[in-house]
């Protein structure tokens, strides 16, 4: 019996082992980076962060490059997948900061509301939009996502932006981006399968 209980003992802490291993690799930690491009060398990005610190990013050999474009808050419809960078309001609205309309391809990317980094305090809600109204003090927008909804406000003075899907020609020193989620190697490193690069001096405001 002691064997026995032993053995059992054994393989389920090996089987416990296995699940941390997984997990840990499913958990590989993230880094969002916002800044100025200083230098391109083949894959990897000298970058200047928002913070002023210097930073070194590889892109992997297939990254998906896009472009960060300015549109019109017109383009919001009914039905329209968007990101809104917002700031909560005491009776529990959002105050949208920026805007970003996603691609149709890109609908139900990273749906949900949370909290963000653009500034203090900061949220992001992805969801579809259920109705838009303009009202006394901006646009009004109704977001659903699969958990819940929230109520916005869109003033008129907020930036709206687009992605359009692009290639390594956006990606050059002076250009502003945003790396969602730069991967963070067991070395250190860091690496990217996407960059969103703002066009034509825009710095992507989310």
């Amino acid at each position: 019996m002691p064997r026995l209980f032993l053995a059992l003992f054994l393989a389920s802490l090996a089987v416990l082992s296995l699940y941390a291993a997984v997990a840990t690799a499913q958990q590989a930690p993230t880094v969002r980076i916002r800044g100025t491009i200083e230098t391109v060398d083949g894959n990897m990005l000298g970058i200047k962060t928002r913070e002023g610190t210097d930073m070194q990013v590889r892109m992997t050999d297939n990254v998906a490059v896009f472009a960060v474009i300015k549109t019109e808050l017109s383009e919001i419809k009914q039905g329209s997948y968007i990101g809104v960078t917002g700031m909560p309001e005491p009776d529990g609205t959002q105050r949208a900061i920026a805007v970003h309309i996603f691609p149709e391809n890109q609908r139900g990317a990273a749906e949900g509301f949370r909290p963000w980094d653009a500034r203090a305090n900061s949220t992001m809600t992805n969801a579809t939009v259920a109705e838009t109204v303009k009202g006394t003090d901006g646009q009004n927008i109704l977001l659903k996502y699969k958990d819940g909804e929230k109520k916005v406000v869109v003033p008129p003075e907020t930036p709206i932006v687009t992605f359009v899907a692009s290639d390594r020609s956006e990606v050059k020193p002076g250009a502003k981006l945003i790396i969602f989620g730069a991967a963070k190697k067991e070395d250190g490193s860091l690496e990217a399968g996407r960059v969103n690069v703002g066009r034509d001096g825009v710095t992507p405001p989310m």
